[in-house]
Protein backbone atom coordinates (compact mmCIF):
# COMPACT_ATOMS: atom_id res chain seq x y z
CA UNK A 1 0.00 0.00 0.00
CA UNK A 2 1.18 3.53 -0.71
CA UNK A 3 -0.08 7.05 0.08
CA UNK A 4 -2.13 7.18 -3.14
CA UNK A 5 -4.06 4.02 -2.26
CA UNK A 6 -5.55 5.72 0.79
CA UNK A 7 -9.07 7.15 1.06
CA UNK A 8 -10.74 9.18 3.77
CA UNK A 9 -13.85 11.30 4.31
CA UNK A 10 -14.03 15.08 4.51
CA UNK A 11 -15.90 16.93 7.25
CA UNK A 12 -18.92 16.80 4.96
CA UNK A 13 -18.69 13.00 4.65
CA UNK A 14 -17.42 12.95 1.05
CA UNK A 15 -14.89 10.17 0.43
CA UNK A 16 -11.66 11.44 -1.09
CA UNK A 17 -9.32 9.10 -2.95
CA UNK A 18 -5.75 10.18 -2.29
CA UNK A 19 -4.89 9.22 -5.85
CA UNK A 20 -6.07 12.76 -6.68
CA UNK A 21 -2.96 14.05 -4.89
CA UNK A 22 -0.58 12.07 -7.10
CA UNK A 23 2.21 14.33 -8.32
CA UNK A 24 1.65 16.88 -5.53
CA UNK A 25 3.65 17.69 -2.42
CA UNK A 26 1.39 17.17 0.61
CA UNK A 27 1.67 18.42 4.17
CA UNK A 28 -0.47 16.18 6.39
CA UNK A 29 -1.29 17.71 9.79
CA UNK A 30 -3.33 16.54 12.78
CA UNK A 31 -5.22 19.56 14.13
CA UNK A 32 -7.33 20.56 17.14
CA UNK A 33 -9.38 23.69 17.79
CA UNK A 34 -8.57 24.10 21.50
CA UNK A 35 -4.79 23.68 21.45
CA UNK A 36 -2.01 26.18 22.09
CA UNK A 37 -0.81 25.42 18.55
CA UNK A 38 -4.23 26.16 16.96
CA UNK A 39 -3.04 29.57 15.62
CA UNK A 40 -0.87 27.51 13.23
CA UNK A 41 -4.06 27.10 11.17
CA UNK A 42 -3.48 30.66 9.95
CA UNK A 43 0.07 29.80 8.85
CA UNK A 44 -1.13 26.58 7.20
CA UNK A 45 -3.62 28.60 5.15
CA UNK A 46 -0.92 31.12 4.18
CA UNK A 47 1.38 28.27 3.12
CA UNK A 48 -1.43 26.60 1.16
CA UNK A 49 -2.39 29.77 -0.72
CA UNK A 50 1.24 30.57 -1.53
CA UNK A 51 2.21 27.14 -2.94
CA UNK A 52 -1.00 25.45 -4.13
CA UNK A 53 -0.65 26.54 -7.77
CA UNK A 54 2.77 24.90 -7.79
CA UNK A 55 1.34 21.52 -6.75
CA UNK A 56 1.10 21.74 -2.96
CA UNK A 57 -1.67 20.53 -0.65
CA UNK A 58 -2.35 20.84 3.06
CA UNK A 59 -4.41 17.91 4.37
CA UNK A 60 -5.78 18.50 7.88
CA UNK A 61 -7.08 15.79 10.22
CA UNK A 62 -8.90 16.93 13.38
CA UNK A 63 -8.43 14.66 16.37
CA UNK A 64 -9.28 14.62 20.06
CA UNK A 65 -6.42 12.21 20.88
CA UNK A 66 -4.21 14.72 22.69
CA UNK A 67 -5.47 16.45 25.82
CA UNK A 68 -9.11 16.30 24.69
CA UNK A 69 -8.40 19.48 22.70
CA UNK A 70 -10.87 18.83 19.89
CA UNK A 71 -14.30 18.78 21.57
CA UNK A 72 -16.14 19.97 18.44
CA UNK A 73 -17.86 17.67 15.98
CA UNK A 74 -17.31 17.81 12.21
CA UNK A 75 -19.66 20.71 11.40
CA UNK A 76 -18.33 22.76 14.33
CA UNK A 77 -14.74 22.07 13.29
CA UNK A 78 -15.47 23.24 9.75
CA UNK A 79 -17.19 26.40 10.96
CA UNK A 80 -14.36 27.17 13.38
CA UNK A 81 -11.55 26.64 10.86
CA UNK A 82 -13.29 28.56 8.09
CA UNK A 83 -14.60 31.49 10.15
CA UNK A 84 -11.61 32.04 12.43
CA UNK A 85 -8.75 31.09 10.08
CA UNK A 86 -10.36 31.24 6.60
CA UNK A 87 -9.12 27.69 6.00
CA UNK A 88 -9.65 26.64 2.38
CA UNK A 89 -7.44 23.52 2.38
CA UNK A 90 -9.05 20.07 2.70
CA UNK A 91 -10.12 19.19 6.24
CA UNK A 92 -11.05 15.59 6.87
CA UNK A 93 -13.49 14.19 9.41
CA UNK A 94 -12.59 14.01 13.07
CA UNK A 95 -10.82 10.75 13.81
CA UNK A 96 -8.13 9.09 15.85
CA UNK A 97 -4.55 9.62 14.71
CA UNK A 98 -2.81 7.22 17.08
CA UNK A 99 -3.32 3.81 18.58
CA UNK A 100 -5.26 0.85 17.27
CA UNK A 101 -8.15 3.08 16.13
CA UNK A 102 -5.94 5.47 14.13
CA UNK A 103 -7.38 6.41 10.76
CA UNK A 104 -5.74 4.72 7.72
CA UNK A 105 -3.76 7.84 6.77
CA UNK A 106 -2.09 8.14 10.16
CA UNK A 107 -1.67 4.38 10.42
CA UNK A 108 0.23 4.54 7.12
CA UNK A 109 2.36 7.52 8.20
CA UNK A 110 3.02 6.08 11.68
CA UNK A 111 4.40 2.85 10.24
CA UNK A 112 7.21 4.77 8.55
CA UNK A 113 10.53 5.42 10.21
CA UNK A 114 12.70 8.45 9.57
CA UNK A 115 16.34 7.64 9.00
CA UNK A 116 15.32 4.01 9.76
CA UNK A 117 15.31 4.88 13.45
CA UNK A 118 12.54 7.14 14.62
CA UNK A 119 8.89 6.18 14.76
CA UNK A 120 6.63 8.71 13.12
CA UNK A 121 3.69 8.25 15.46
CA UNK A 122 2.20 11.65 16.30
CA UNK A 123 3.25 12.94 19.70
CA UNK A 124 0.84 15.89 19.92
CA UNK A 125 -1.51 18.07 17.89
CA UNK A 126 -0.09 19.83 14.82
CA UNK A 127 2.55 17.26 13.96
CA UNK A 128 3.32 17.71 10.27
CA UNK A 129 4.20 15.02 7.73
CA UNK A 130 5.71 16.04 4.40
CA UNK A 131 4.93 13.68 1.52
CA UNK A 132 6.69 14.11 -1.84
CA UNK A 133 5.25 14.03 -5.37
CA UNK A 134 5.75 10.24 -5.46
CA UNK A 135 3.79 9.63 -2.25
CA UNK A 136 6.85 9.01 -0.08
CA UNK A 137 7.09 10.37 3.46
CA UNK A 138 10.23 12.49 3.41
CA UNK A 139 10.12 14.45 6.66
CA UNK A 140 8.22 15.02 9.85
CA UNK A 141 7.99 18.25 11.82
CA UNK A 142 6.84 18.30 15.42
CA UNK A 143 4.21 20.65 16.81
CA UNK A 144 6.59 23.43 17.76
CA UNK A 145 7.73 23.85 14.13
CA UNK A 146 5.46 26.52 12.71
CA UNK A 147 4.30 26.21 9.10
CA UNK A 148 6.04 29.54 8.49
CA UNK A 149 9.43 28.18 9.66
CA UNK A 150 12.24 28.62 7.12
CA UNK A 151 13.27 24.98 7.52
CA UNK A 152 9.83 23.74 6.49
CA UNK A 153 9.30 26.27 3.68
CA UNK A 154 12.72 25.56 2.14
CA UNK A 155 12.03 21.82 2.21
CA UNK A 156 8.67 22.38 0.48
CA UNK A 157 10.29 24.60 -2.15
CA UNK A 158 12.97 21.97 -2.90
CA UNK A 159 10.34 19.27 -3.21
CA UNK A 160 8.18 21.40 -5.51
CA UNK A 161 11.16 21.80 -7.85
CA UNK A 162 11.56 18.03 -8.15
CA UNK A 163 9.72 16.23 -10.90
CA UNK A 164 7.17 13.51 -10.25
CA UNK A 165 8.57 10.12 -11.32
CA UNK A 166 5.16 9.01 -12.60
CA UNK A 167 5.07 5.90 -10.38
Amino acid sequence: MNFYDLKFRTLEGEEVAFSQFKGKVCLVVNIASHCGFTPQLHDLETLYLFYRKKGFEVLAFPSNDFGQQEPLENSGIGNFCKSKFLASFPIFEKSHVRGKDANPVFRFLSEKKMYRLFSMKPLWNFQKYLVDRDGQLVDCFFSFTKPSADRLRKKIERMLQQQHSGN
